[in-house]
């Protein structure tokens, strides 16, 4: 379900804000071509971790969003981090990722 490119950085981007917007999404993942994050967005959601809400404006709204299932992997991700940031701090690297820790 999170093995996709973006899938993890998708999800993980997503826990620190309530919704976000496709292109708030892209500027957090600029690596990701819109193709791919659209694709990446579309498996999430097909698989119940993300809701995507379109609001009925022009031009159109969409939100991208955890679901109750999707907020359920943090600790998996949180562990994955840090399991990665240590890592790298043993090898005397820094962590060179957009992830950051998040807040409690």
């Amino acid at each position: 379900m999170i093995g996709g490119k973006y899938k993890s950085l998708i999800l993980w981007k997503l826990m620190s804000k309530s919704a976000m917007r496709f292109s708030e999404l892209h500027k957090e993942i600029p690596t990701a071509t819109a193709k791919m994050l659209t694709q990446q967005l579309r498996e999430l959601e097909s698989n119940g971790l993300i809701h995507r809400q379109v609001f009925p404006v022009v031009p159109p709204k969409v939100e991208y969003s955890l679901t109750n299932f999707g907020k359920s992997i943090k600790p998996v991700l949180e562990s994955m981090y840090l399991w990665g940031s240590d890592y790298l701090n043993n090898q005397g690297l820094q962590v060179n990722c957009s992830m950051t820790v998040l807040d409690q």
